[in-house]
């Protein structure tokens, strides 16, 4: 038994010691400090997820060392041929009948009878932005989450499908629902590494005529944001303090980077219900910094009366996850029937506050139940290994949102999510063709 605990012991230390060699290797980047280096490392182990995530990787190594030690063992006492037997029965055709089940399931369910014919018509070819919000004030708009950290999305692929607003999501994170406080900010407007890629994006897109919705955007590692509760007022409000200090400071930024949209919040439900008051001051004290356009991320499931600050926003933001079909593989006719209810009370919405409809985020999975519960999320390795691939579904989806609410005067048009990099993109499937349909200008008033 010692022997075991001494082992684990070995392999628990070498883990903690390669991840952090791992790590390390961020100060290679000449703009990464030793200081902004270790606090990040700290923040991230300390937390519940990555703290989780490292002790999964202890047990695999352990495991690994295991078997290591095993067939070892075997060779030693046992010589070559039964080590063979043993690692050919015992792990090598496991593993290969594994691998075979694997891939079996992906190509059972990432084949696809759809014959989609792409309509290279409605794309626009100038590689110069059309401007149509200057005609019909719809938001053409797309989510680019690695927008400015990697060069996957260049800026004519995006105005190649005529998108016109692109949304910057800077990221800042709680532990928990009850975690009084959000570790970001250390100062109001001096900005971060991070920081300073986010304003460098929002010049740069710009410079090609896009247009920009800031969206702070608030992260967990458990439990979701619309859930923050504390048992105290005290909690309560060192919470706000804390969210209005990491607000203002993205509104330093959008007013600095002359970014047309501004979100003060998204999905907030618990706070905006508990903190009313706090929030209409929160909105003055944004008003003060920032003179561009604002709105509020609801989720699609909010009471929306229940929020009190519409009328001093530009927008009713709502993330537009909305479910609309009871069956799998829908047919259109099925989608825009589930539109139906959903329709009505946003018209009603949009004129008891005299405000237009914006949908902040919008998104449809590329799998046969991706109507069903838009708002459902997996890894895409999770997805492609057990959900049946539909380009279909996402693409009706798409021509079911457009037809039903794009012609609406009430409607300001949407934020998909998103682009590239999720379970939820479209780029490259015939959802693009849709969305590039629906900007063109054959769709302007």
């Amino acid at each position: 038994m010692k022997k075991e605990i001494k082992s684990f012991l070995i392999v628990y230390l070498f883990t903690w010691i390669f991840t952090f060699l791992l790590f390390l290797l961020n100060l290679l980047d000449p703009q990464v400090t030793f200081k902004a280096f270790w606090e990040n490392y700290v923040q991230i182990i300390s937390s519940t997820s990555g703290f989780t995530f490292l002790h999964i990787i202890i047990f695999l190594f352990y495991i690994i060392f295991l078997i290591t030690q095993y067939f070892i063992r075997v060779y030693r006492k046992k010589g070559l041929k039964t080590f063979t037997e043993r690692f050919t029965f015992r792990l090598a055709t496991p593993i290969l009948l594994i691998i075979v089940l694997i891939k079996s399931l992906l190509y059972i369910n990432n084949n696809e009878d759809f014959d989609y014919q792409w309509n290279y018509a409605v794309e626009n070819k100038t590689d110069t932005v059309q401007d149509l919000y200057a005609i019909d004030g719809k938001h053409r708009g797309m989510g680019v989450y690695d927008f400015g950290r990697s060069n996957r999305t260049t800026y004519n692929e995006l105005i190649k499908t005529n998108i016109e607003w692109v949304q910057i999501l800077p990221y800042f994170y709680q532990e928990s629902e009850t975690t009084n406080e959000i570790q970001n900010i250390k100062e109001l407007g001096v900005w971060s590494r991070r920081d300073s890629a986010f304003i460098k994006s929002i010049q740069q897109l710009h410079t090609q005529n896009i247009r920009v919705q800031l969206k702070p955007h608030l992260w967990m590692s458990s439990g979701w944001r619309s859930n923050i509760n504390f048992d105290n007022e005290e909690d309560w409000n060192f919470w706000f303090e804390s969210y209005r200090k990491t607000i203002l400071h993205y509104a330093i930024m959008a007013e600095k980077t002359k970014t047309e949209l501004y979100c003060i919040g998204t999905e907030l439900r618990s706070s905006v219900r508990h903190q009313p008051e706090k929030w209409k001051t929160l909105i003055k004290e944004i008003k003060q910094i920032y003179s561009g356009e604002l709105t509020y991320a609801a989720n699609w499931d909010d009471n929306f009366d229940n929020i009190d600050f519409w009328d001093e926003l530009d927008y009713i933001g709502i993330q537009g996850y909305f479910p609309l079909t009871e069956e799998s593989n829908p047919s259109l006719v099925s989608i825009q029937k589930g539109w139906q209810s959903h329709k009505e009370m946003l018209q009603k919405l949009s004129k008891k506050y005299k405000k237009k409809i914006l949908f902040t985020e919008v998104g449809y999975r590329p799998d046969l139940n991706g109507t069903k519960k838009p708002w459902e999320w997996e890894s895409v390795f999770w997805r492609r290994l057990f959900k049946k691939k539909s380009n279909k579904t996402q693409y009706l989806a798409f021509e079911a949102l457009y037809s039903e609410l794009w012609k609406e005067k009430w409607f300001a048009g949407t934020y998909i999510w998103q682009w590239n990099n999720s379970d939820f993109e479209i780029k490259g499937r015939p959802a693009e063709n849709s969305v590039a349909k629906w900007y063109s200008n054959i769709n302007s008033n």
